[in-house]
């Protein structure tokens, strides 16, 4: 896999999904880059084909038709890319691709205390990209015999064994090891008799871990230990190594991968890792935090870049065609409802989700379909974030004067790390939101799901791109950001909320917006109300918020804040509705209440919000 060493003029990439194969096309026209063409085709996993690179022929051969540029080299059967370019319309120099074909990669993590070396060891799962199937722990309060019926029962691509602390105590990881030994867990691809297993745990106990676990029954990976003490946690080794695996095993085994990865100018990333990879290299290289949504078929992922902390979770129950059903039922219907501005009974709703479900590749065939299917995206974000701010906390004990009833307590609101009034971006992507008949709706959903405070810039890609800048950005870091920058963001505005809690009507702040010297506007905000500023994502104004007493614009309750922000293709967001956001329980209060945001943003066409409200 050689790199090219001259700057490249034109670059395919690739994501094999496990429904469809996507094509991206960029080059260099004059001196900036531009995304120039897509392709897609079903991706040809199944049989008959059983061959990911016929769908990925497909995808690259609409990207010739449209643009005449030649790609594929046709002088013999297998699939094969002129490279370098040559000039003209013909070859490319960079070949890179993601995947999730095969329903990604489904991890079993065992530890030894729940809150600390399971979760950790649940942090690095996530963290490659993993769905986590189920998580084991010596406290989890399971009888050994439930233990081993559930590994026997479930059958993952890998397992990750974590526990104790380096020259500690070596019983109770051994005793998890045993329990692995005894289960003999199939992996999912039972063509490999050897389940991977990565032993990230007491440095002490490797050699007995390695007699525990046969090497004619495992393939075990030692890499170095995810809490050598327990105040440090080093993730790093384990994800590298899972990564590792994930490309011998899973992906080895899902026909035509091996003639694809002889390809790529650099390794074949799972989808979910290489998207987590583009909003971290976007943070770090502009020294911001951000938090990303991908909003998939089957998962709901979050990544978060705070502090220099990278952190992606997975929500694999959580999801907007596949697993919408899911979402209904651990949301449930009341908290689906509160969003929706009609009356709908529980098997009307049901019926639009249901309905969804058997047919995941259907789009809302009317406006209230749509606003339904919104409504179940906010809660669907809602709870992935949850479940994000729970692994995005200090560290289980770690606290000086500790306890043990301090080790095993509950995650509180307080304890996440990410303070949401100094997130600088929310980014979002996925089908749902490329989708939307209009982008204010993008941006009310992220809104109303993440509910930031104070001034927080909201963007949404354009068409699906990201894993593919995530992986080239691997090679060429540059060239992804500006990619990313330029051609996938779609910046929807800057939102200005404010926290604190008010009656309806009341005051919250003074806003003045300075457009120029000489132009500027004053708004007086009103507890409950939303005010939309129609300023341009290319033009930059200065904001004065002036609180009352009683909110808080992200500097503190009742302190002023100044800053120069940029507009969007939504606009400028005054969101004075509070946090936490509340609505009305009185059920006409609250759809009136709703149709005024509606309308205040324009999220949905007027005629519809008349006759609503």
């Amino acid at each position: 896999m050689g790199m090219v060493a001259r700057e490249p003029r034109f670059i395919l990439a690739t994501d094999v999904g496990s429904t469809t194969t996507k094509a991206r096309f960029f080059g260099k026209v004059g001196d900036e880059w531009k995304f120039l063409a897509s392709g897609e085709a079903p991706t040809t996993v199944e049989k008959p084909v059983e061959d990911v690179t016929k769908g990925v022929r497909n995808a690259v051969r609409e990207v010739e038709e449209l643009t005449g540029h030649k790609i594929i080299d046709d002088s013999s059967e297998e699939l094969g890319f002129i490279m370098p370019y040559l000039g003209g319309k013909t070859g490319i120099d960079v070949y890179v691709s993601t995947s999730s074909a095969g329903g990604g990669l489904q991890m079993l993590v065992a530890g030894v205390v729940k809150s600390i070396t399971a979760e950790s060891a649940q942090r690095a799962a996530l963290g490659a990209g993993a769905v986590v199937m189920d998580v084991l722990s010596v406290d989890d309060g399971r009888e050994v015999h439930e233990k081993v019926n559930t590994l026997r029962f479930l059958r993952p691509d890998m397992v990750l064994l974590a526990g104790g602390t380096d020259g500690g105590d070596k019983t109770h990881v051994l005793e998890m090891a045993e329990v692995i030994a005894v289960a003999k867990p199939r992996p999912r691809f039972g063509i490999s008799f050897r389940l991977p297993v990565v032993y990230a745990g007491n440095r002490d106990a490797r050699e007995d871990v390695k007699r525990i676990l046969p090497g004619d029954f495992f393939d075990i990976r030692v890499v170095d230990n995810i809490r050598p003490q327990i105040e440090v946690e080093r993730v790093e080794p384990a994800r590298n190594a899972i990564l590792e695996l994930f490309m011998e095993h899973v992906m080895a085994h899902a026909p035509g991968y091996e003639k694809l990865m002889k390809l790529t100018s650099t390794d074949i990333m799972p989808t979910p890792a290489a998207e987590g990879l583009m909003v971290r290299t976007f943070a770090e290289m502009r020294g911001v935090n951000v938090i990303g949504v991908g909003m998939g078929g089957a998962t709901t992922n979050v990544y978060s870049v705070f502090d220099g902390r990278f952190l992606r979770t997975v929500s694999a129950n959580l999801g907007m065609s596949y697993s919408i059903g899911n979402v209904l039922k651990e949301a449930g219907t009341e908290n689906v409802k509160r969003w929706i501005p009609f009356e709908i009974t529980d098997d009307e709703l049901m019926g639009i989700i249901y309905n969804k479900m058997i047919r995941p590749t259907t789009i809302p065939m009317t406006l209230k379909d749509l606003v339904v299917e919104h409504a179940v995206a906010r809660e669907s974000i809602r709870m992935a974030f949850n479940h994000h701010k729970y692994l995005a906390r200090e560290l289980k004990g770690v606290k000086k004067e500790r306890t043990i009833s301090d080790i095993f307590e509950e995650v509180k609101a307080e304890e996440t790390y990410i303070d949401m009034r100094r997130v600088d971006y929310i980014v979002g992507t996925g089908g749902l939101l490329s989708r939307a008949p209009r982008r204010a709706q993008s941006m009310i959903i992220l809104a109303d799901a993440f509910q930031p405070i104070g001034l927080t810039y909201i963007m949404q890609d354009s068409v699906f791109m990201i894993p593919h800048l995530g992986v080239l950005s691997k090679i060429y870091r540059d060239v992804a950001l500006e990619i990313f920058e330029k051609e996938c963001l779609v910046p929807l505005g800057t939102l200005i909320a404010a926290a604190g809690i008010g009656t309806p009507g009341e005051k919250v702040a003074d806003v003045t917006v300075e457009y120029s010297e000489s132009e500027r506007d004053n708004v007086e905000v009103a507890f409950g109300s939303l005010v939309k500023l129609p300023v341009s994502q290319h033009k930059e104004v200065t904001v004065t918020v002036e609180p009352t007493r009683k909110f808080d614009f992200g500097l503190g309750f009742g302190k002023r804040v100044r800053r120069r922000v940029r507009g969007g293709v939504v606009g400028i967001v005054i969101d004075a509705r509070g946090r936490p956001l509340h609505l009305p329980q009185d059920e006409r209060e609250r759809m009136k209440l709703l149709v005024s945001w509606f309308k205040s943003i324009e999220a949905y066409p007027k005629d519809f919000l008349e006759k609503l409200g």
